[in-house]
């Protein structure tokens, strides 16, 4: 052996593996017949690797790779994600660069583009994964457009229509006005700016003299108001109740009203009330059966409902003129400095309007149930078998087990004050929505996954397709067992799911996590997986979010080329722990290149004293000195506590459990101690170097999950006669 490590071997390592088919359960030779699943959270089509995805990959790695050397039959499915919005986004800018819009090129075009897109880029980070190491079953991999994918997500909206639970309405949802899209409260991203708090005099219909006080950081929202409300339990407003005042510049009436939501100490406790343009105000005129009237567009401008000399502007233009017509009609009281979060589009970060729209919702209430009980309790809860459902013999899990623990209360908060999920998008590229239009019947429709022949309405027309599309995250509820062929009931599905383990963002607790469990709950009636790993959010030195356009983000493919995966690996997992934030320093990174070269250092002392000789490690070694004594018990306990910890997802500990032992109780103390005792006689000397041999091979595999690159290339250098691949090696219990 080279006295340092090989440079650029990964390739050759990671092929080994795939030649040897160890990634595929079903060409696992030494797996038993119990099986561990992992499904990868699907990155976007238009996904590059970032830190995120290298220590998400790197844990699941971990996970599947002590499993498969235990014995399971292990699978892990990669995948990607269509993601709706953020493809049209990135096709529609790259028409932008040849002056063109989606709408020249019309729907069917755009498509097309979309899918030129997804075939130049969408592996791109699939094969990047590969460089991590990801040991994932490659002959699996899934698409959320791939053929039978759809038909899941049809058969899941089907399933939930036809159970009352999903209805269209006309109802006031967040807007993104470029994206020309609804979106949900949780594909918002808040951000702090100083605005301005209007107080606006409201005058009094039958006492202009008198007038009640709202305070608002929207005044343009004014001209659609249906009502002021006021808090029942306030008394400065008591004997305003009821009666009506003069809305300024719109010049209509509208009444004083009580409402419970309404917050005594904002402002001045009294609210103007836009049920068109908020959701608080919404919820308002569902109560007291206001009228709507929509003033903002789709596109972000006054409408045809708002004074004449208002439409068409933008809204800020809007605001403007509003407070210049009521400061001149002295309307005005006072304006205060404001810190306001503005809720923006997570993708092209424009501000959110709140217009009603035509949409579909989906029922929450049972939904929201089936997942708080998969959490809160400890009970198994039978569930009525599905159509598609899943066989007898499926594993049930009790519960759904959250790591660190602390999360369940952010799954369970949200599920507690959940509203209808909105599951319709205004997009081009994703899975159109299988609701057909009578043309003769405009308002009456019906469900089809197949292009029907004739109209299920009238029978005469040829209906017209939805030209809505599923929310992305409609479809990703279903990746747990979709990507098994759920709805039919393969060998796939009854092997492997439900899956056993996930890992994923805290920011998708809500939007992912718990709408796997309720949709695999009501659609298998199982658990989707046992445990869910939220890994910590890797941020910057000091402390920052990483962000590629700030110049802050770090590129875990160039820390793989400047010091082999293995070390990035090494450097990510001593970092995991339970804490919710990392702060990246890449002296990990250069520490865990540090140990791969001490691995590498010490394997190449330790196969000098066997020359061409072979050996053969079927029983342990017995120890004769107390050195040899001390280390085989110190390497006993660490296998134990290395169990413990891998149980736990405590791999952080682990792989800091396992370097010192290496390091210091094996390398500094006993290789120092060998040397010695190798030249005191031939018994002495042939038993010390089994026992040297049989510490390094059992921490090989110990380390291996953590760095497989750099195990595997010695391990097959090892003088072994019985030897197969480290990948598949037995685990040491």
């Amino acid at each position: 052996m080279d006295t340092r490590p090989p440079i650029n071997f990964e390739e050759k390592i990671y092929q080994l593996w795939q030649k040897g088919g160890f990634f595929n359960p079903d060409k696992l030779k030494n797996a038993k017949k119990k099986v561990f699943s992992i499904a990868i959270p699907p990155p976007n089509v238009t996904g590059f690797l970032h830190m995120g995805h290298a220590l998400n990959a790197t844990i699941q790695d971990i996970i599947i790779r002590r499993k498969r050397m235990q014995g399971f039959k292990t699978l892990w499915v990669p995948g990607i994600d269509h993601a709706s919005i953020a493809t049209q986004n990135v096709v529609e800018k790259k028409l932008r660069k040849e002056n063109l819009t989606r709408f020249d090129l019309g729907r069917e075009k755009f498509i097309e583009k979309a899918w030129e897109w997804k075939r130049e880029y969408g592996d791109i980070i699939l094969n990047q994964l590969k460089k991590i190491g990801v040991s994932c079953d490659w002959s699996r991999v899934k698409f959320t457009m791939d053929d039978d994918y759809i038909k899941a997500v049809y058969f899941a909206f089907s399933h939930y229509f036809n159970k009352g639970w999903i209805y269209r309405d006309k109802r006031a949802i967040n807007w993104c006005s470029r994206c020309k899209t609804s979106l949900s409260d949780l594909e918002l991203e808040y951000e702090e700016e100083k605005s301005k708090l209007i107080f606006i005099k409201y005058p009094l219909a039958d006492e202009k003299e008198k007038y009640i006080e709202v305070a608002t950081t929207r005044p343009e929202t004014m001209l659609g108001d249906t009502a002021v409300a006021v808090n029942p339990k306030d008394k400065r407003y008591k004997d305003l109740i009821g009666k009506n005042v003069f809305l300024p510049l719109a010049k209509r009436e509208i009444p004083i009203i009580t409402d419970r939501s309404v917050d005594l100490n904002f402002g001045t406790g009294a609210i103007k009330v836009t049920p068109a343009h908020s959701l608080v105000d919404y919820q308002i005129s569902l109560t007291h059966k206001l009228k709507i009237i929509q003033v903002i567009d789709e596109n972000g401008r006054m409408s045809e409902n708002a004074p004449k000399e208002f439409q068409g502007l933008k809204t800020e233009e809007a605001r403007e003129k509003v407070l210049e017509n009521l400061q001149k009609l002295g309307l005005i009281s006072k304006i205060e400095e404001y810190a306001n979060k503005i809720p923006k589009c997570e993708r092209c970060h424009t501000k959110i309007e709140i217009i009603p729209s035509e949409q579909w919702f989906l029922k929450m209430d049972e939904l929201a149930k089936m997942a708080m009980e998969a959490v809160a309790d400890d009970k198994i809860h039978p569930v009525k078998s599905r159509k598609a459902g899943i066989s007898p013999k499926a594993k049930l899990f009790n519960r759904v087990n959250f790591h660190p623990k602390r999360w369940e209360k952010i799954y369970l908060d949200w599920l507690k004050n959940v509203h209808d999920w909105c599951i319709s998008r205004q997009l081009w590229w994703g899975q159109r929505m299988p609701v057909w239009f009578c043309e003769n019947e405009k308002k009456k429709f019906f469900i089809s996954a197949e292009k029907p022949k004739k109209c299920a309405i009238c029978g005469k027309c040829k209906p017209k397709q939805s030209t809505d599309v599923f929310d992305t995250w409609f479809s990703a509820a279903l990746w747990p067992f979709a990507i098994f062929g759920w709805p039919k009931e393969t060998k796939d599905l009854k092997k492997f799911f439900p899956t056993n383990v996930l890992t994923t963002a805290r920011d998708i607790i809500n939007l992912w996590v718990s709408r796997m469990v309720f949709s695999s709950r009501e659609m298998t009636g199982k658990n989707p997986f046992a445990d869910v790993i939220i890994y910590a959010t890797v941020l910057t030195k000091d402390g920052k979010r990483m962000s590629k356009s700030l110049g802050t983000g770090i590129d875990p493919l160039e820390l793989i080329e400047k010091y082999g995966a293995d070390a990035m690996r090494l450097g990510l997992a001593w970092q995991i722990t339970d804490s919710q934030d990392i702060r990246f320093d890449e002296s990990n990174i250069i520490a865990g290149r540090k140990f791969c070269t001490k691995v590498w250092n010490a394997t190449r002392f330790i196969l000098q004293g066997f020359g061409n000789k072979k050996i053969s490690l079927k029983a342990k070694p017995k120890p004769i000195t107390s050195n040899d004594k001390k280390i085989m018990k110190k390497l006993g306990e660490l296998i134990k506590s290395t169990n413990i910890d891998m149980e736990k997802f405590a791999f952080g500990r682990a792989i800091e459990r396992i370097y010192h032992f290496f390091w210091h109780e094996f390398c500094d103390i006993y290789i120092e101690k060998s040397k010695k005792q190798i030249q005191e006689g031939k018994n002495k000397k042939e038993n010390t170097e089994k026992i040297l041999f049989y510490v390094l091979l059992n921490s090989l595999k110990l380390l291996h999950p953590f760095i497989p690159f750099i195990t595997e290339e010695i391990y097959q250098l090892l003088p072994l006669k019985e030897k197969k691949s480290l990948i598949v090696e037995s685990w040491p219990e």
